[in-house]
């Protein structure tokens, strides 16, 4: 009971189950978001540190009947469209969970916790 890591089972078969480790999901949806131009890093978010529950910095998931809600902080590199940014991350989110692990994405929420300048962070906390 005292583990907080949870397993999804994907595809249940005769010949086994296909567990997929919540930790995995996240790191799937972190690289996918990381992968888009104009994203300069995922952040913890200012009020809510998100790694705590999954082991995996800037995510949050929630999982049940074989879909999942990603919730992402993400820094925008400065002079970055953020809409189009913030529009390019859940696309990529979502066709990445689903493709590797057949889960189906409900909805993926980006929130913007700041602007990278070059190697600098500004995020307002």
């Amino acid at each position: 009971m005292g583990d907080t890591k949870k397993e999804y089972v994907v595809r249940p078969e005769e010949a086994g189950s296909i567990n997929i480790s919540e930790d995995v999901v996240a790191a799937i949806a972190v690289s996918a978001a990381l992968e888009v131009d104009g994203v300069g890093d995922l952040s913890a978010g200012s009020s809510n540190p998100l790694s705590k529950k999954n082991g995996v910095k800037g995510v949050r998931l929630t999982i049940g009947d074989g879909s999942v809600i990603v919730d992402l902080h993400i820094m925008v590199k400065y002079g970055q469209p953020i809409p189009t940014v913030a529009q390019n991350v859940q696309d990529a989110v979502v066709n990445a969970v689903e493709s590797m692990t057949e889960l189906k994405v409900c909805q993926v929420n980006v929130r913007i916790s700041g602007v990278t300048f070059g190697s600098e962070l500004a995020s307002g906390q």
